[in-house]
């Protein structure tokens, strides 16, 4: 049975090395910004720097788009072995490329892979997890993700020198942000080849090709004996025999499930958090600090982000997913309040970083990961690939609209307005989230599928 967990982490940490990628390359671009806009001559080009930043997030909404059909009907594991040669094609010609067309060209090929492997690798996980421990298996997704940002920002610090001395600002804008990007390179690799050793998900097998046998021989792996007897049978009553035509995802049966999916992953962009990422240096400047006084408060919210996913993982189990998003949606609903009152009244100083780490640390242990896990749940096994990929790709978009409308919102509203409007959404998907989602820890996929489509 020791042997059975033992390989149960090892395989769930290979698929979320992807979110390990995933995380880095989407936060590596804000320590790179000031370095490559001066290198590409963007730097008093708004819709240029506009371009830049959100190459890769196209890329994801392409990633996510076709991830769900191609995992169904290619497999969860191939797909994530695509997403590694993504990661790792693109972290080496990021950098490489001195030309602004191919530069963008790099970037939305790692968008791809952040894309697929945003919505194959908690899917694949949920898939191979006893119910027991599914959730704190798929917030190991969360806990690489936060780790890539955290590894980015590092990376980020360390390799921009004093901007204050000429020298350094010359090696930055030539060399620095370069090799930001390539130290991406050795974990993409990385994952590319350890995704050899993982075996296909069991629902994937029972769905498309039932092998049963195969299944059990997959299954005794993760679980024990028992566990795995009660999966097996319970997968058997929910897929054999195949009908001959199975209900789109967009029919009656699914649609309360699919709305409540969507909202999930579009509030978790809109609930404004992410923008402390990719716009660090307008929201600490704003607060009062120098580049140099950014980088080391947006390696501080890193740590902070780290630390709180810690905290998810064993609150995940105790708490439940219901509970942490509401207790998410409140406290950040509150935070943003406060802060956008901070900015309005023209504080700064630490008080602005603190505030800013609560929000990051509220994130982290409720929304971040328990987002991930419930849209990986909530599905019934038959659309589960289709259903994660189009919540991934609402998500991304959810993305893609808030990293475009801050800057205008913040030069029209002040940041003031900004975190208020930040904070009414909050509200709102408290209200939504109280009255729509359900408790999803202790039971298993097929349980779920019974509570809420059929």
């Amino acid at each position: 049975m020791q042997n059975s967990k033992a390989f149960t982490y090892f395989i769930c940490l290979v698929s979320a090395m992807g979110g390990l990628l995933f995380g880095y390359d989407w936060v590596v671009i804000g320590g790179a910004k000031p370095f490559y806009e001066l290198y590409f001559d963007i730097s008093t080009d708004p819709l240029m720097q506009g371009v830049a930043m959100t190459t890769a997030l196209v890329g994801c909404l392409v990633g996510a788009m076709v991830a769900g059909a191609a995992a169904d009907r290619y497999g969860r594991k191939p797909l994530l072995m695509v997403s590694a040669v993504l990661f790792t094609v693109s972290a080496i010609a990021t950098g490489w490329f001195g030309d602004f067309t191919m530069f963008n060209i790099a970037r939305f090929i790692g968008g791809v892979g952040i894309g697929v492997a945003s919505a194959l690798a908690p899917m694949y996980i949920a898939e191979v997890s006893p119910a027991e421990i599914r959730g704190r298996m798929v917030s190991l997704n969360q806990m690489t993700i936060v780790l890539g940002i955290l590894g980015a920002q590092i990376v980020n610090m360390l390799l921009a020198r004093d901007t204050t001395v000429a020298e350094n600002m010359a090696w930055n804008v030539e060399w620095g942000w370069r090799w930001m990007f390539w130290a991406e390179t050795l974990p993409a690799a990385l994952f590319l080849v350890m995704s050899f050793f993982i075996p296909e998900s069991p629902v994937y097998l029972a769905l498309k090709r039932g092998e049963r046998l195969e299944v059990r021989g997959e299954r005794s792996d993760l679980t024990t004996t028992d566990t795995v007897r009660q999966q097996d049978n319970s997968l058997t009553s929910h897929l054999s025999p195949l009908p001959s035509k199975n209900p789109p995802l967009t029919s009656p049966k699914y649609r309360r499930v699919l709305i409540l999916g969507l909202v999930i992953a579009v509030f978790q962009q809109w609930c404004g958090t992410n923008v402390i990422f990719n716009y660090a240096q307008e929201i600490f400047v704003g607060a009062g600090f120098d580049v140099d006084g950014m980088f080391i408060n947006i390696v501080i919210t890193g740590i902070a982000n780290v630390v709180f996913t810690f905290v998810a993982l064993y609150t995940i189990e105790k708490w439940g997913r219901r509970t942490l998003m509401l207790i998410g949606a409140g406290g950040l609903g509150l935070i943003y309040l406060t802060l956008g009152t901070c900015y309005y009244l023209g504080m700064t100083g630490f008080l602005m970083v603190a505030f800013v780490v609560a929000a990051i640390s509220v994130y982290a242990m409720t929304l971040g990961p328990v987002t991930w896990t419930l849209l990986a749940e909530i599905f019934p096994n038959r659309v589960r690939g289709i259903a994660m990929a189009t919540c991934t790709f609402a998500l991304w978009v959810g993305c893609c609209t808030l990293t475009f409308s801050f800057p205008s919102m913040n030069a029209a509203l002040g940041s003031s307005g900004t975190f208020w409007i930040y904070s009414a959404i909050c509200v709102c998907a408290f209200i939504f989230l109280y009255r729509r989602c359900p408790e999803t820890k202790g039971k298993s996929l097929e349980e779920l599928e019974k509570e809420l489509v059929n």
